[in-house]
């Protein structure tokens, strides 16, 4: 075992450690919220100056967060918001949580990973964890990232190269956050980790450990990235049919919604979905991302 490894380990096992969020949307925001929530400092990180003097006064601009939450977190002392990314040498877990939305061409725009991946590498210290948050295509994390976070500095005894494992960790966790859901919020919504080496995946996994009802611990990055991919084009897939059939039953003089209250009576083999159209963030863009490169058509 690294010493790096032992000192953040016994960091997060203490409550010491201090957790860096890289943006602060409806990801970033509440998850930063649950750091707080357990007694964890927490420096919430964004390129969007307009929002750092809001949450700082304990104001939300995100709907479902009540202003309350912030208030709270604020006065605790231990969140702040801040623009300043030469202060994410202070943080011990670097969580990247920022969107990967489509472009004109419904490719994958990895811009703001990429940058915010360039920044926590240009800051990165010795002993730090960085994790990938943000939905993307399998192999993102070994393929953007890690190349970045290597070349980041040198080994103050061999003067190689920083190496994974040993003198900072990486990991990607999939969000899976699901704003207004009555049921299920970001402290009770299981969570899958994939981490690059085993130390790092022990790390990942301890730092989410305290604020997660449960810990999904996978082989690697890729294996959590697939999950993420997966999770959503079968939404995807199900929502469309749905649609697709309410158009049918329609012209069929059908109640469409007759027919999903009485499939929903079989109590095996069917998930209920509603034709509701593709909405919300992740489901009109996933979909796009193929297994090992961006911009494919599934």
């Amino acid at each position: 075992m690294s010493d790096y490894k032992k000192q953040l380990l016994n960091k997060i096992e203490n409550k010491q450690h201090i957790i860096g969020i890289i943006g602060l949307g409806y990801v970033g925001l509440p998850l930063a919220l649950e750091f707080v929530h357990k007694g964890i400092k927490t420096i919430g990180f964004d390129i969007d100056e307009t929002k750092i003097p809001v949450l700082n006064s304990g104001k939300s601009y995100i709907k479902h967060i009540a202003s309350e939450r912030i208030t709270d977190a604020v006065n605790s002392g231990l969140f702040e918001a801040t623009s300043s990314f030469e202060r994410l040498p202070e943080v011990d877990a670097v969580i990247i949580a920022v969107p990967t939305p489509l472009n004109k061409h419904r490719e994958p725009d990895l811009s703001y990973v990429e940058n915010s991946a360039k920044m926590a590498a240009k800051y990165l210290r010795p002993g730090q964890l960085v994790v990938l948050e943000s939905s993307t295509y399998p192999g993102t994390t070994d393929e953007i990232l890690l190349p970045l976070m290597q070349k980041a500095g040198k080994n103050s005894v061999s003067g190689e190269d920083y190496k994974v494992g040993e003198d900072f960790f990486l990991a990607f966790s999939p969000e899976r956050e699901d704003p207004n859901n009555p049921n299920y919020n970001t402290a009770t919504i299981p969570k899958v980790v994939g981490g690059v080496t085993p130390a790092c995946l022990e790390i990942s996994v301890a730092v989410y450990n305290q604020i997660i009802v449960k810990t999904v611990p996978v082989s690697s990055p890729r294996a959590a990235e697939a999950t993420k991919l997966l999770e959503n084009i079968y939404r995807a897939v199900n929502i469309a049919l749905v649609n697709e059939l309410k158009m049918v039953f329609d012209k069929m003089d059908i109640d469409v919604w007759e027919v999903i209250d009485a499939a929903a009576t079989k109590p095996f083999g069917l998930l209920l979905f509603i034709p509701v159209g593709l909405g919300g963030h992740c489901i009109p863009i996933d979909p796009f991302t193929s297994p090992g490169k961006p911009g494919s058509m599934m």
